[in-house]
């Protein structure tokens, strides 16, 4: 049942990411991960209330704090990565944060399998190939070094999130996106402009928003009762769904020499749970 949850959060996440991708192919990559997270805050917010019996300040706050900022600062990255560079190499790429609660937890003493190590050098080669063009110069590095940030900050995110949801996942998710939004609100105002999101445009947001909403929340229910290495590593298999509707919707091809890379580099995140 925690396999299913974790994975479970990886289609989610593949689906929302995608539709995050185009929506910021229109509106500041910026305003669009402002606009989701606001209104996933409110959704999270009502279902707070609406537990309020539930309320505990033990444990979560700090590491919702963490986890807003890791999380806010990859979702940026990624979603510029995801508006100027290659979907199917893009989504990979980041999806290797998997590898941060993994040195995290070697550096507390976690000793991880050979296979981890395996999976790590696997899916570095997998990044480099399915990095090429980019790596080359034949395009701009720049969605490469976004994915890259991206990562970091995801795991960074998923390794506070897990030590968050060990006391409460909804609080700690509540935290996280108060966080966020509360940085991106001043920025917003600083800059005083809101994206030019239109009211055609909030459901479509808030799906969005709520999509990674609901893919933190199996996330943490998955890592917080079971190994956050394998919950992670599942987890991170969202962008097999990315490439699909990359692939199946907006036509987005990738060179022979990308498509093994990408294997590799799925495949290297599976090998590190074992």
């Amino acid at each position: 049942m925690l396999s299913l949850l974790a994975l479970a959060s990886s289609a989610v996440w593949g689906t929302s990411d995608f539709f995050a991708g185009l929506a910021s192919r229109r509106r500041p990559p910026v305003a669009v991960v402002g606009w989701t997270q606001g209104l996933a805050l409110l959704v999270v917010s009502a279902i707070v209330l609406v537990r309020r019996d539930t309320v505990t300040f033990e444990g979560w706050p700090l590491w919702s704090v963490a986890a807003g900022l890791a999380g806010m600062t990859g979702l940026v990255c990624f979603y510029s990565a995801l508006s100027a560079g290659t979907m199917g190499v893009v989504a990979p790429i980041a999806a290797l944060g998997v590898v941060v609660p993994v040195v995290l937890g070697v550096a507390g003493g976690d000793t991880p399998s050979p296979w981890a190590w395996v999976g790590m050098l696997v899916a570095i080669i997998g990044v480099t190939l399915a990095s090429g063009p980019e790596l080359t110069g034949e395009v701009s590095p720049r969605p490469v070094v976004l994915a890259s940030v991206a990562a970091l900050g995801f795991g960074l995110a998923l390794y506070c999130l897990d030590r968050g949801a060990r006391e409460s996942a909804l609080l700690t998710l509540w935290g996280m996106r108060l966080t966020s939004v509360s940085i991106l609100v001043v920025v917003a105002l600083l800059v005083r402009s809101t994206g030019g999101v239109t009211p055609r445009e909030v459901p479509g947001l808030l799906l969005i928003g709520c999509g990674d909403l609901g893919a933190n929340f199996l996330f943490g229910i998955a890592s917080s009762r079971g190994e956050v290495s394998i919950a992670s590593v599942l987890g991170s298999l969202y962008p097999v769904v990315t490439i699909v509707l990359a692939r199946v919707v907006i036509k987005e091809r990738l060179r022979r020499v990308q498509q093994a890379g990408v294997a590799l580099a799925l495949g290297g995140a599976v090998l590190i749970a074992l």
